[in-house]
């Protein structure tokens, strides 16, 4: 497709939504009137020039930006854009957040052009394709949410500031401009907890390692993984300062932290009379670690922590005035009286209110949903009640499976966000819920009495199926669904640079059936033999048919030779062979299974021995050649933060720790999956070794297998990784095209055998 015939559809692609059209649920709630950036129209335009500057280069110059928050006068936000004469395109909007994604709306359909984690595809056309007239883009949805309180642990645990940088000018391109700002917050709690009378060796037993916060935080977990270094505390202070200054330049609004009331054990000693309570074990993890103590809302104390906590927070970090906590995360709380219910929420927004007064509460809605048997209407409505409606925003996490609004009228008049959280625990493999995001949103604006102010994207874990978010972060600047086929087919235009057709051939199939799961109440973790400790009782269900996965790898494969030099393409050339492998591994297991129960020791070595001996070390050199997938560089992010060689080693650990055993003990064993090259060589395929050398083993001598006996001597292997000392690759190996087409001539016409 040429520039020019692209910019033919853009009328039909862009929105261009009349004002009139955009009296949404946000118009309801004067008690958010006051949520607006502090930022200067000039700052959040000079904020914009030096995104463009980073991303273009001397082709910014191309652009001329300003911002002019009257050009909404609805709190939605707008941009506008026309050509100069000379070739130049100027970008008008109500904030830099809105020139940013206005421009990049622009770059994708009148350039061909594409932004994401995993590279970009910037062949912008010189000159600049022309404008007709005005291109007005705006959204319906005041607030654009980003982050899941798990992303910091999942993903962003490492990242310095030049990974930051980078995330928030992602951000600004695609409209985010609501994003969560958890960075830090134990260096504000460790001065609390010491003016509070805490000795150091008692802050120290509570603060998890740095890739379990999350959990510390929402009163999961302590202690595991840690205790945190010094310099990890001033390094998070750092960057979240950064983090700060950038997000609010573009006019974005950042969530803080605040108190949800949970405590270190010293309290106790500090106050025995306060009313603290101390929850049962977490997801199989002993009291050693689990248990956490979590103190009354309506008791004293907790106004006093909670104030002295914000005090801080307001102090270091300034206010936007929307704060998130979050009150018996995956946690049953005491009693389900509903007096009781609101009286926590109202104590919670009390001791935000009483340092700032215009405070907003940011909630998680996840606790409805994943203890559905407790949250019962009345046992709901209580807990939002507890806070004057419009005071409290709920963050619909799982709309796209599990919408909750429309189980709860609205949440009972409390403003909502219509979420997509599309990934568990940073797993790879293809996955997309397509159909349903596609129309969610658009349905929440529909329901009778609408309470939704905006839509978000809240996935556990990031850089992975970056198609889906592109989507997602689009439709909130659409007035209506888009036609997916079309949309996805122009997505494969622009993010290769390429009008070859068996590519936009292939997203298609890729669309119709893996990126849209419409199996109810499906949950997102990848559940493949080949991440999972084997057994004889694996998931090997599939939500697709893989014949549509396997056209798409041929004709991805068949475009390849003339595409290697884009990082976007080599990404997904790795991405689709590596599904591909996911899913024969599982034909392989059933293979090994039946060769085993039929004790056809031939056919087990068979089986065994090539997905040990070929299909295994085949992936692990696939992924070991793209910069993406390497373990690597998560490592080498780890060991970069330490100041010497035992924080090194306490980071290393806690790297390799989640990404595996999750616990001591394998407590949540393999939740945060990846298929990673030396990952795949030296943990997953060390494991189906000693799976299949156990079950030839039990063949030849007779034995049955016995899965307690092979859990504790695969354990020693799983254990064993962690505290390898290996060193692993931080820059591709191997020739990305050769690997993936000799896995192809070999694999290809078996997958089509095993369907």
């Amino acid at each position: 497709m040429s520039r020019w015939s692209g910019c033919s559809l853009v009328l039909v692609l862009v929105l261009v939504v009349v004002s009139s059209l955009l009296r949404t649920a946000s118009c309801r709630f004067p008690t958010l009137d006051h949520i607006r950036s502090r930022a200067s129209d000039k700052a959040q335009g000079r904020a914009v020039v030096g995104l463009l500057k980073r991303l273009l280069g001397t082709r910014s110059t191309d652009f001329i930006v300003s911002v002019n928050r009257s050009l909404s006068n609805d709190s939605l936000d707008v941009c506008e854009l026309r050509s100069t004469r000379n070739y130049k395109v100027v970008a008008t909007g109500s904030s830099g957040v809105a020139v940013a994604s206005g421009i990049y709306n622009y770059l994708k359909y009148f350039c061909n052009c594409h932004v994401s984690w995993s590279g970009d595809q910037l062949d912008v056309p010189r000159p600049l394709p022309r404008i007709s007239g005005v291109l007005r883009i705006n959204t319906r949805h005041r607030f654009r949410y980003y982050q899941n309180v798990c992303t910091f642990s999942y993903s962003s645990v490492w990242w310095d500031w030049p990974r930051w940088e980078r995330e928030i000018d992602w951000m600004a391109l695609n409209g985010i401009n609501l994003p969560l700002a958890f960075t830090g917050q134990e260096a504000l709690w460790q001065e609390v907890y010491r003016a509070l009378g805490l000795n150091q060796s008692e802050i120290e037993e509570f603060f998890s390692g740095p890739v379990f916060l999350a959990w510390n935080r929402m009163g999961n977990m302590f202690r595991f993984g840690g205790p945190l270094p010094q310099s990890w505390h001033v390094n998070q202070l750092y960057l979240q300062f950064k983090i700060l200054e950038r997000m609010r330049s573009f006019g974005m609004i950042p969530v803080l932290p605040a108190f949800s009331g949970n405590i270190p054990k010293g309290i106790l000693r500090l106050h025995p009379e306060a009313n603290v309570t101390r929850l049962g074990p977490w997801a199989h993890f002993n009291c050693s670690f689990s248990c956490s103590y979590i103190l009354d809302p309506r008791d004293p104390l907790f106004l006093q922590i909670g104030s002295l906590y914000l005090t801080q927070v307001v102090k270091q970090f300034g206010t936007d005035h929307i704060y998130n906590t979050d009150t018996f995360n995956e946690m049953t709380p005491p009693s389900s009286d509903p007096s009781y219910l609101s009286a926590v929420s109202r104590s919670v927004f009390a001791s935000m209110t009483a340092v700032d007064p215009q405070a907003i509460w940011l909630m998680q809605g996840w606790l409805f949903f994943s203890d559905a048997v407790f949250w019962k209407p009345a046992q709901i409505q209580a807990l939002l009640h507890g806070v004057p409606l419009g005071r409290m925003i709920v963050l619909d996490l799982f709309a796209e499976t599990e919408p909750i609004f429309s189980n709860t009228e609205s949440f009972y008049g409390q403003p909502f966000i219509w979420c997509m959280l599309q990934n568990f625990g940073g797993n790879s493999g293809f996955f997309g819920t397509v159909e349903s995001i596609n129309s969610g949103p658009f349905k929440a604006l529909d329901f009778p009495n609408s309470t939704l102010v905006g839509i978000g994207m809240t996935p556990e874990g990031i850089e992975q199926n970056p198609v889906m978010f592109e989507l997602m972060s689009e439709l909130a600047w659409r007035k209506e669904p888009v036609n997916l086929s079309k949309w996805v087919s122009l997505y494969a235009v622009r993010r290769y640079g390429s009008t070859q057709e068996k590519l936009p051939a292939a997203w298609r199939l890729l669309f119709a059936s893996i990126y849209n799961c419409t199996v109810p109440h499906y949950r997102n973790h990848n559940h493949s033999p080949l991440v999972r400790r084997p057994s004889f009782h694996m998931n090997t269900d599939l939500w697709y048919d893989p014949a549509d996965l396997y056209k798409a790898w041929k004709l991805i494969i068949e475009a390849a030779p003339s595409l290697m030099s884009k990082a976007t393409f080599r990404y997904d050339l790795v991405d689709v062979t590596r599904q591909v492998l996911q899913v024969l591994t599982t034909s392989f297991y059933q293979d090994i299974a039946d060769a085993f129960h039929n004790q056809k020791l031939q056919e087990l070595l068979t089986a065994g021995g090539v997905l040990v001996y070929d299909l295994l070390p085949e992936l692990n050199r696939l992924l070991s050649s793209d910069r993406n997938f390497l373990l690597g560089t998560w490592l080498e992010r780890a060991r970069s933060l330490a100041l010497d060689e035992k924080e090194a080693q306490l980071y290393d650990m806690n790297a390799r720790n989640q990404l595996t055993l999750w616990g001591p003990s394998g407590e949540i064993l393999d939740y945060a999956s990846k298929e990673w090259g030396g990952l795949m060589e030296d943990y997953y395929a060390q494991r189906w070794g000693l799976f299949v050398n156990t079950l030839v083993e039990c063949l030849e001598s007779g034995r049955p297998y016995k899965q307690d006996t092979f859990n504790q001597a695969v354990f020693q292997v799983e254990k064993g990784f962690i505290y390898n000392c290996r060193r692993y690759p931080t820059k591709p190996q191997g020739d990305t095209y050769e690997i993936a087409h000799r896995i192809f001539l070999k694999y290809y016409p078996q997958a089509w055998k095993r369907l």
